[in-house]
């Protein structure tokens, strides 16, 4: 088996991490309908969804794929079983997919009942911004805190005995998407407050993510982020037309959405890691 150097698997991740973000800015272009966007059928979301997280978060979390990647590598030498790292990527992948399933179901629920008093000349507006609130206030929890320091350091996800082979390997990426989504899930409230079919938006929590994950004052950010969502969140509740790049809903319906999506291609399979 040709074992791949660290090097060519940093370029493979930086090669897929742009493929879907060219992906997702060819599906997405033209649908940031601002709070509230209507998320399309289940197949189609979840398509682009997972997209939208490769995009996202393969930067932030390659130094853990990269470290997992040199660890496989010793253990082959150590004539141990080699595991390619898109097994752990793709673990890593399927807890976000499974938190935007959730975020789709309860998005239906909300749908199913019609819940008036949801629409943005309502009280969408304070929902949106409560939301954000939350996000804010979040970021200076203990849990979150805890999630930040294991994505921050992933050497303790080496060091513990995990289990060799595709099982080790499996169980390594959903523990870490569990502490990644523990650590950025606010973040991403923050996007489904704000639009999450907008490119603007999205490509500023991604830098938000990449920040507190990656920088060296990460951990230091988060007080600075929450003082800074609180604040935008209140803005949005008293005066959404006063927030540069918001887009506040239009009475656009489930079918012009559908007509909308009608009219992309169809989704192709996104890059994954290696």
């Amino acid at each position: 088996m040709r074992l791949r150097s660290p090097v060519s698997v940093a370029a493979l991740l930086l090669a897929a991490a742009l493929a879907t973000w060219i992906v997702t800015v060819q599906r997405m272009r033209g649908m940031d309908a601002g709070p509230g966007t209507d998320l399309g059928g289940l197949g189609w979301f979840i398509g682009i969804w997972v997209t939208m997280m490769a995009a996202m978060m393969l930067p932030s979390v390659a130094p853990m794929v990269l470290l997992f990647h040199r660890v496989s590598l010793e253990r082959a030498r150590r004539s141990q079983p080699f595991v390619p790292t898109w097994v752990f990527t793709l673990a890593y992948l399927a807890v976000w997919a499974a938190y935007g399933l959730g975020a789709y179901l309860l998005y239906r629920f909300v749908v199913h009942f019609d819940l008036g008093w949801l629409d943005w000349n309502r009280g969408g507006r304070y929902v949106a911004g409560g939301a954000i609130v939350a996000a804010g206030l979040y970021e200076l929890t203990p849990i979150k805190s805890v999630c930040l320091r294991h994505c921050r350091t992933p050497l303790h996800f080496v060091m513990h005995g995990w289990g060799e082979g595709v099982p080790g390997a499996l169980r390594m990426g959903v523990v870490h998407g569990a502490y990644c989504v523990g650590c950025c899930w606010g973040l991403m409230v923050v996007l489904f407050a704000l639009g999450v079919m907008s490119l603007t938006w999205m490509a500023v929590v991604a830098a938000l993510i990449f920040l507190e994950k990656v920088a060296p004052s990460g951990e230091r950010l988060t007080r600075v982020f929450a003082v800074a969502f609180v604040a935008a969140g209140v803005w949005i509740a008293s005066s959404p037309g006063s927030v540069p790049g918001l887009t506040r809903p239009s009475p656009m319906n489930v079918d012009q959405m559908n007509k909308m999506e009608q009219s992309k291609p169809p989704m192709t399979t996104a890059p994954t890691a290696p």
